[in-house]
């Protein structure tokens, strides 16, 4: 069982990689760990879209975690306030700059237990981090992600546990192509495999797909 999950992990890794040549992260953080931390913190109920767009002027007016620390809350609340849940980012975000500063030297740690002490951080946003800023092996298991997954057949399509779809898709997808995998896999669920009408006519692993298959 578990060689064919590998096996369909090599197809599926195969196509994405032939469909998007260039694996890049939906949100803009410019190669600064401070930014990203905040980005990942932002996009939870949100879209990356949005969060770009609302980093414009938060990263203007606040550029670096020194000056995130020294902001008042009620600024950074206005601000990110079209992200939603709006006071406790804020409070999330303020609370880690000054964590990043006082703690860590201004410098993201890479370990795992490290960045999940940050307020808000949890499993996906830790292996985004750990992933995109320190290219170590990492599975961000987004909505995308479980939904594709699931339809494909990696788990049952009823998982809905990102730390068990994560632990799952860490046994068979290659350490070195993780990362590079769940933004591609972010990218396709948004252009092919959507939630609600997902275009199997025009999906190159409809052949592979068991949710397609079995339909």
């Amino acid at each position: 069982m578990e060689s064919n999950k590998s096996t369909l992990a090599a197809a599926v890794i195969a196509a994405l990689e032939l469909r998007y040549p260039d694996a890049v992260c939906a949100l803009h953080w410019d190669e600064d760990p401070w930014r990203l931390l905040v980005m990942g913190r932002l996009s939870a109920q949100c879209t990356d879209a949005r969060v770009n767009i609302v980093c414009e002027t938060l990263f203007a007016r606040f550029p670096t975690c020194e000056a995130m620390a020294n902001a008042p809350i009620e600024e950074i609340e206005a601000i990110v306030k079209p992200c939603g849940l709006y006071r406790t980012k804020a409070a999330n975000l303020k609370d880690s700059a000054i964590m990043l500063r006082d703690e860590y030297g201004g410098v993201l740690p890479s370990d795992m237990d490290e960045l999940l002490r940050f307020p808000g951080v949890g499993r996906k946003i830790a292996n985004l981090l750990r992933g995109d800023v320190f290219g170590l092996p990492a599975v961000v298991a987004d909505t995308h992600c479980i939904r594709i997954c699931g339809r494909l057949g990696f788990y049952p399509e009823t998982l809905k546990d990102p730390v068990k779809v994560e632990h799952t898709l860490a046994a068979i997808i290659p350490p070195e192509k993780q990362s590079d995998f769940c933004h591609r896999i972010v990218q396709f669920g948004r252009d092919i495999c959507t939630a609600r009408a997902p275009q199997c006519g025009a999906c190159e692993l409809s052949g592979v797909c068991a949710h397609h298959n079995q339909a």
